[in-house]
């Protein structure tokens, strides 16, 4: 039987992150197919870059312009949810077709991808 995987991220507000309770809240795909994202309240605040970090997959099977143009929608749409932009990296082929770093309103860095 297959382990099912959560992701849990340590925030201040998780209701900021995910529209449930506020001492812990959760997002879950409906299909059951990706982890679930687990916030859960502690009391220190961010220090640091993040050493592990989301990779959100917002173009799938796109490439070049027309992946960065779908990443770039997904940035706009994000940032109006309270998240920021930080980078654009654009396409260096073979291994990266380009990216866009974002955060989390309490600055937890993740990547549309």
């Amino acid at each position: 039987m297959p382990r099912e995987v959560q992701i849990t991220i340590d925030c201040a507000d998780p209701a900021a992150l995910a529209e449930h309770h506020n001492d812990a809240s959760a997002v879950t795909d409906p299909s059951r197919t990706v982890p679930r994202l687990y916030f859960q309240r502690v009391a220190e605040p961010k220090q640091a870059k993040n050493r592990v970090h989301l990779d959100l997959r917002a173009a799938p099977g796109l490439e070049g312009k027309a992946r960065m143009t779908a990443l770039e929608g997904e940035a706009a749409r994000l940032v109006t949810l309270g998240a920021t932009r930080l980078a654009r990296h654009e396409p260096a082929l073979p291994l990266d077709g380009g990216h866009i770093v974002m955060a989390d309103p309490e600055g937890n860095e993740f990547c549309l991808d």
